[in-house]
């Protein structure tokens, strides 16, 4: 089950990009986007990362950090934000144990085809560490604009 809005987010370290390890708790002051997503360069998460990634100077004058998680591994991870010049972290939950933390983890239809698998969801953490905003059913092509508008509801 998705984590509820204000509720505390849950704090976790994973490994980024680059291999360094990040936990959520080092962002405490300053709100957080926490975007699930299913795999790195695919169209829809391509999508949805560009557009982070071209609104981010919007973010980053709102004081707020942008953290990426799927379950693909540190070198997809680099490969994915090198060919997309995306300037945010992005972290490795191989394991999908942040996914299942927060409740974005389940069974998946596609084409008849059933599978485990990440459920596109954006959580916006306010700066004392609790959940503002859950974004479930995510269109990657709007997202961003959504998150924005939240962000400055804050």
């Amino acid at each position: 089950m998705v984590l509820k809005e204000k509720t505390k987010a849950p704090d976790f370290s994973l490994i980024d990009e680059k291999a360094n390890s990040v936990s959520l708790s080092d962002y405490k002051g300053q709100p957080v986007v926490l975007y699930f997503y299913p795999k790195d360069d695919t169209p829809g998460c391509t999508t949805e990362a560009c557009n982070f990634r071209d609104d981010y100077n919007l973010y980053e004058e709102a004081g707020a950090v942008i953290l990426g998680v799927s379950p693909d591994s540190e070198e997809s991870h680099a490969k994915f934000a090198s060919k997309h010049q995306l300037p945010f972290t992005l972290l490795v939950d191989e394991g999908h144990k942040v996914c299942e933390a927060y409740g974005v983890w389940g069974r998946k239809k596609m084409m008849g085809r059933e599978y485990d698998g990440v459920f596109r969801t954006t959580f916006l953490i306010d700066k004392d560490g609790n959940i503002a905003k859950v974004f479930e059913g995510v269109k990657p092509a709007t997202h961003s604009d959504e998150v924005l508008q939240a962000l400055a509801d804050l």
